[in-house]
């Protein structure tokens, strides 16, 4: 028995059943090639397990029932791919599959699903009676609307939702070509063969609260310093400040080593100097140094409140994100906090990242984001794939926070006006930046390469 079920999942498919498959992994490969390990559900009528075979991960696992799937629920930094080809398009109580599944996964857990374009519904009955397909008809085409109603009703959250596999032959290059560019068509991309779907579990932090890290860049913000210490609220957890100073001109370095070294209170509080230059240079840096479990960033010249934070880190311990991201174009700005143009581009790459990230993003550029480090890591891996494009650093951390699926909430914040110093911004020089790095994106992401 153990010999035919090995022969029938690495049974060769049809050339076209193949070239489908590989499309369709090399999207589920651009999270699960990061992750720790995947899970292949027992597959549905027809899987030969080739789709699962082609997927890159370090560690794959496979299950011949669904009684066999492990507990993960102890995994707190370690990731874990359960990946689904059409189970969701076969079963008729999918509310109780997934709160099955959901009992034993951790938050770092991910459900990868497969399923079948429901306006393509007529072209598998086609398929079916013309013998391109060896599995009986699916039982239910799911539209996004359906999928992400039962995955709330479940305790889940659907992250991310791609479009992936248009057209069904390579043709010398023609078919790559076509489902590279067709996801980004307007219309055209509602007719993909099937969607990859990425499900979080929706899991509130058990236990003592992890360590935060407060990461501090400050160049020339000398009237900051003190500021900046005396008004981190008490999160009930332990928490660590890391200024990193870049080349101030103004003493900021003196009178970090001044507060450091006069501090009394609970926090743990340490400063380096930055050998590189720029804001990006100065979080990384802090981010290798941290011992916080999760990690944030907190901009010197204090235009977000740091009592905010409190905001921030509730919203990662409750489960509602593994990404925190801030928004500064909710509420009314005081002053001349943001100028108008400054808005107005704030507002165009918010759209447009979004857009190329297939996610919704309130505010690209707010300084302060919260992420655990464990999943730092990933993104630092992610990076030196993707290539090192962003001088800002906002870009490096939301590109792959999507694309790995870890699930991006906006907290709303109130942008004050400085009370000490002057912005490093250039708008029109750093505004042209950004947008080349959106440029990128579109093509890197949106517009990924397939075989």
């Amino acid at each position: 028995m153990k010999a035919e079920c090995e022969e029938r999942l690495t049974a060769p498919a049809p050339r076209w059943k193949r070239y489908v498959y590989d499309v369709m992994a090399a999207e589920i490969s651009s999270l699960a090639r990061y992750y720790d390990r995947a899970i292949r559900w027992p597959g549905v009528p027809g899987d030969t397990g080739y789709l699962f075979e082609q997927v890159d991960c370090v560690t794959k696992e496979r299950l011949t029932s669904a009684d066999d799937l492990p507990d993960l629920r102890q995994e707190r930094s370690s990731r874990t791919a359960i990946i689904m080809n059409g189970a969701l398009n076969y079963d008729l109580d999918i509310h109780s599959l997934l709160t099955f599944i959901r009992s034993r996964l951790a938050r770092t857990s991910r459900l990868v699903v497969v399923v079948y374009n429901p306006y393509l519904a007529w072209l598998y009955k086609l398929a079916n009676r013309l013998g391109l397909r060896d599995s009986g008809m699916p039982l239910n085409f799911l539209s996004y609307a359906d999928i992400r109603a039962i995955a709330k009703l479940s305790g889940f959250e659907m992250v991310r939702a791609r479009r992936t596999a248009y057209f069904p032959w390579q043709l010398f290059g023609l078919g790559s070509f076509i489902n590279r560019f067709a996801a980004a068509i307007p219309l055209i991309n509602l007719f993909s063969l099937a969607s990859v779907i990425v499900l979080r579990p929706v899991i509130r932090e058990e236990g003592p609260r992890p360590s935060l890290s407060i990461i501090i860049p400050a160049r020339n913000e000398r009237g900051n310093i003190e500021a900046a210490v005396g008004r981190i609220p008490d999160l009930k957890a332990a928490v660590e400040i890391l200024f990193v100073e870049g080349h101030s001109s103004d003493g900021t370095w003196d009178e970090i080593q001044r507060v450091v070294k006069s501090y009394t209170g609970s926090l743990t509080i340490r400063a380096v100097q930055q050998s590189g230059k720029g804001k990006n240079d100065a979080v990384r840096l802090g981010f290798s140094l941290a011992r916080g479990e999760v990690l944030t960033i907190l901009d010197a010249d204090l235009t977000m409140p740091p009592e905010r934070l409190t905001q921030f880190f509730e919203a990662y311990c409750e489960g509602r994100a593994d990404f925190i991201n801030g928004t500064r174009l909710v509420y009314p700005m005081e002053g001349n906090a943001m100028r108008f143009l400054n808005r107005l581009g704030n507002v165009f790459f918010a759209k447009s990242v979004g857009r190329a990230l297939d996610t919704t993003l309130g505010d690209t550029l707010c300084g302060t984001k919260m992420v655990a480090r464990h999943d730092y890591r990933r993104m630092t891996a992610w990076r030196r794939e993707f290539g090192d494009f962003d001088p800002f650093g906002d870009f490096e951390l939301l590109f792959p926070a999507a694309v790995l699926g870890l699930g991006i909430v906006d907290v709303p914040i109130r942008y004050l006006a400085r009370t000490y110093g002057s912005t490093n911004i250039d708008r029109f020089r750093h505004g042209f930046m950004l947008l080349r790095m959106t440029f990128v994106g579109i093509f890197r992401v949106k517009l990924r390469q397939v075989p």
